[in-house]
């Protein structure tokens, strides 16, 4: 199959971290729900990647359940900070060199900390952003530590409507 060898693919070849590539047509605002229908998998194993900033405007990521959402709260306590808020688009890519919608921890442009759901490196398999709108990639939890080193945190929440 053919499929873009973007930032992030590259970042997961450096690492000799085996990847199935997966392709399906992005619609905007369709988030994880349309992802996980396009590829006929349960949208639990989807994992969507948040930019966050906390005080002093530092960036981190935030990798959640695609039905669950992070509890900004939570995260702040875990953090020691005031407070924790999502970035504007044009912050988010400005900290990863990614687009919303394509946005991947693998190969940001700045180093930024990764923060896993602790629950995701349960999962037998997760589909997680290759760094392109409609372009996902399925790993192991292990190979997610492997790449990002993340920090396991329990911040989720039920998401709206799910």
């Amino acid at each position: 199959m053919e499929y873009p060898v973007t930032t992030a693919v590259r970042v997961l070849r450096e690492h000799q971290i085996s990847f199935d590539p997966h392709l399906y047509e992005y619609k905007d605002h369709g988030g994880t729900t349309h992802a996980a229908v396009s590829l006929g998998v349960d949208e639990h194993a989807v994992v969507k990647t948040l930019v966050f900033e906390s005080d002093g405007r530092k960036p981190l990521l935030v990798l959640m359940h695609g039905d669950r959402e992070v509890s900004t709260k939570q995260m702040a306590r875990f953090l020691g900070v005031k407070q924790v808020i999502p970035c504007d688009p044009a912050a988010a890519q400005r900290h990863t060199g990614y687009m919303v919608g394509g946005i991947s921890p693998f190969g940001t442009r700045t180093r930024v900390p990764v923060y896993v759901e602790a629950t995701i490196l349960s999962l037998p398999k997760m589909y997680i952003n290759g760094g392109k709108r409609g372009f996902l990639v399925s790993i192991t939890p292990a190979a997610l530590q492997k790449a990002v080193q993340p920090t396991e945190v329990n911040v989720a929440i039920q998401a709206e409507g799910k």
